[in-house]
């Protein structure tokens, strides 16, 4: 789990209340019930309407993965396709098929028995290529739903503050209760603006960042899966994977191991 999302909105709303403490107000100013109800309930009913239902059930569905959603190791996502090209030297592409049955991820699992039956490799290329891509465009739709919240959010806002500035202007006769009703009345437009900005455009921002994670760990795997069934050697094909991906920490343990037999024939060579 990455908990980035969790940290910066969480941050955002302590800053929002730090500020309310500095100023010497009250967090319940703020907690007012009518315009925080206009503004979520609002927010997505519009966005709702602006979508097809199936859309609305999946981005609902994908709104965990904001939060919870593992960022993927490309070093140990090559390790693991280097070990696979290893067996698959070792005992055969048909011994991938026992690899598959001890895979969690259905891409790579449906990559590993593509190998094994024998499907030719462009058609496999186009199989796996059509699957990435339909994975992207849903994963981007679950993302847009609440981008488009965020971008009604503040008009929302602002609907309920006129609402309740035509109430205050229904009662000027009480002028002792008029700075409150105008303070309330703008509430409204705080929820908008910092609903859009503090919760909803960064939700989908990270779903829409998700998504890009996952079509670069599954162009990873697509790359990495075609070398294996053109019989790449492992070494060569660790290094193919490495310039694909961003500089970062590679595990040490696998790379030793694979250093081993190099360095026996050079001991040979020397006696």
């Amino acid at each position: 789990m990455d908990p980035a999302t969790l940290i910066g909105i969480v941050g955002a709303l302590g800053a929002l209340l730090a500020m309310i403490y500095l100023e010497g107000a009250s967090v319940t100013s703020i907690l007012l019930p009518a315009p925080m109800l206009l503004v979520f309930g609002g927010s997505l009913a519009v966005t709702v309407a602006s979508v097809t239902l199936p859309d609305s059930i999946r981005a609902f569905k994908a709104l965990p993965k904001a939060f919870t959603a593992k960022v993927p190791s490309p070093h140990a996502q090559i390790e693991q396709v280097v070990s696979l090209a290893e067996r698959a030297r070792k005992d055969g592409l048909l011994a991938l098929e026992q690899e598959a049955e001890n895979v969690n991820d259905p891409f790579l699992k449906r990559a590993l028995q593509g190998i094994a039956d024998g499907v030719d490799p462009e058609d496999l290329r186009a199989m796996l290529e059509e699957e990435m891509i339909t994975r992207e465009r849903t994963s981007r739709a679950d993302a847009k739903f609440y981008t488009t919240m965020g971008g009604y959010a503040p008009t929302i806002g602002i609907i309920g503050t006129v609402v309740s500035l035509t109430h205050v202007l229904e009662n000027l006769s009480d002028p002792e209760h008029l700075g409150h009703m105008i303070a309330a009345a703008f509430v409204a437009t705080l929820w908008g603006v910092l609903s859009a900005n503090m919760i909803f455009l960064p939700v989908g921002n990270r779903l829409v960042r998700v998504a890009e994670l996952e079509t670069e760990r599954m162009t990873l795997l697509l790359e990495g899966m075609m070398a294996v069934q053109a019989g790449s050697q492992p070494r060569a094909l660790r290094e193919r994977l490495l310039v694909m991906v961003p500089p970062g920490p590679a595990p040490k343990a696998k790379a030793a191991k694979d250093d081993a037999p190099a360095a026996a024939p050079a001991a040979a060579e020397a006696v």
